[in-house]
């Protein structure tokens, strides 16, 4: 009998054939063999990376980003979420148990026309488990795996999102004070400049149109502190929402100049696709994708499901309980459904093949945000050489400017020319620095900011 059971379960899922849709091949990823600003030498990304740069108050703000962050928060549930699908998916590895019981009360007449009252009660054990001949329940099981290891990926690839939000934001911040001081260092030396032209003027040494000048340059340097103020007040509050509070005022440590610059890292293209959480994200959601299409094509095959029942009768109309049970057994395999197990291999199938694009997109994305880190800080360290040079011989040039004007042998154009080339050049220099910290940051986000994928 089980001999015969068998061959005709194997008809069945001989009888029964599922497509069988590849994968794309335009899907596939081939890494670059080396970045195009490799730098000469350099380490690892090292968790933690933002203690690099040398300001306890920056690794306080990134420590608090990371531990009150809303986004960070819904990411977690997120996982949860997907852990308990998991749970979820694995419970129809194990039978289904009940457990049941039915009461009656009756009166009726007997055939002599005497009516007769019973009392009856039927306690009931049910049983019933579906054997994975084909899979479907193990792959159902994959997909909600993979499903809850991408979770944990975005989970992280959020982390490490916030976490280099809130250091740019406060690098960005720090740039920010920086200006302030050149700003308000610029005002005290236009200040000065007009006072001395007041004096001039007074005594009839100088025109109304130097005085006239220096007074338009002094308002126009006065006007640009409350922008510099407002930006300065916006990035506080940005980077409070970041790291869970309230917008307040965000207390300073390390001077923009004083901030260490990283050794830049280094490594291959092909190891960051073990070293990106968005990449982890989806990879995995590849392979969830694959398993559900598993599922899809054991539909087209035949399921085996057991069942039992056992239990007991006690009635008043019975001297002793009457012990009832039942086993089954029922293969069910589809024969006609007007294409629609057709229909949900091939949206599967296009799921799949959309998660297998979606992951080529990130690593291409992934090598595109290296190269333009890698190019950022290269040349972005040139400018501030340049800048750094340019600064020395502007305010050479400027103290020059001055002497000539208090000695009466140029005129006070070729000092406020020199006074406007200084300031410029100074908020570039301090834009410049600020770019590249900020630079530095997005690398180390780029390069996965020293998670790793486990095995």
């Amino acid at each position: 009998m089980k001999r015969l059971a068998c061959v005709a379960l194997a008809a069945l899922a001989a009888g029964c054939t599922a497509p069988d849709p590849q994968a794309p091949i335009a899907a596939t990823v081939l890494p670059p063999p080396a970045w195009r600003d490799m730098p000469a030498a350099g380490g690892l990304v090292k968790a933690e990376w933002w203690n690099r740069f040398g300001d306890p108050v920056l690794a306080r703000l990134v420590d608090a980003a990371r531990a009150n962050n809303p986004d960070i928060a819904i990411a977690v549930a997120r996982v949860q979420e997907a852990r308990a699908s998991e749970r979820l998916a694995r419970a129809q590895l194990f039978p289904s148990l009940d457990a049941g019981v039915g009461a009656t009360q009756a009166r009726a007449v007997n055939p002599l026309g005497n009516p007769a009252e019973t009392a009856g009660l039927q306690p009931l054990f049910q049983a019933a488990y579906e054997v994975d001949l084909f899979g479907r329940i193990d792959n159902q099981i994959a997909a909600a795996r993979a499903s809850f290891l991408a979770s944990e990926a975005a989970q992280e690839a959020t982390t490490l999102s916030v976490a280099a939000a809130t250091a740019s934001g406060y690098l960005t911040l720090r740039g920010l004070d920086a200006r302030r001081i050149v700003v308000e260092k610029t005002i005290a030396a236009r200040a000065e400049a007009l006072r001395l032209a007041q004096s001039r003027a007074r005594v009839g040494y100088t025109s109304q149109l130097e005085l006239r000048q220096a007074e338009a340059e002094y308002q126009a340097t006065a006007q640009i502190l409350p922008q510099v103020e407002l930006a300065i007040r916006r990035q506080e509050n940005a980077l409070s929402v970041l790291v869970g509070d309230a917008p307040r005022s965000i207390v300073r440590g390390t001077a923009l100049e004083q901030l260490q610059l990283p050794v830049v890292p280094a490594g291959l293209p092909a190891d960051l696709l073990r070293r990106r959480p968005d990449l982890a994200q989806a990879e995995f959601t590849l392979a969830a994708t694959d398993a559900s299409l598993a599922v899809a094509r054991a539909q087209f095959l035949p399921s085996l499901r057991l069942s039992g029942a056992a239990g007991l009768t006690l009635s008043s109309a019975l001297d002793d309980p009457v012990t009832i049970w039942s086993l089954g057994a029922s293969v069910l395999a589809p024969l006609f459904a007007g294409g629609r197990l057709e229909a949900n291999v091939e949206s599967a199938a296009a799921r799949r093949d959309q998660a297998a694009f979606a992951y080529r997109r990130t690593a291409l994305t992934a090598f595109r945000e290296v190269e333009d880190s890698l190019a950022a800080v290269d040349r972005l360290a040139e400018q501030e050489r340049e800048l750094a040079a340019q600064r020395v011989a502007v305010a050479e040039a400027l103290r020059h400017a001055g002497n000539r004007y208090r000695a009466g042998y140029a005129t006070y154009l070729e000092q406020l020319d020199a006074q406007r080339a200084l300031l410029n050049v100074e908020l570039s220099l301090v834009q410049t620095r600020t770019d590249r910290l900020a630079a530095t940051v997005s690398l180390y986000q780029a390069l996965g900011g020293g998670w790793s994928s486990q095995p």
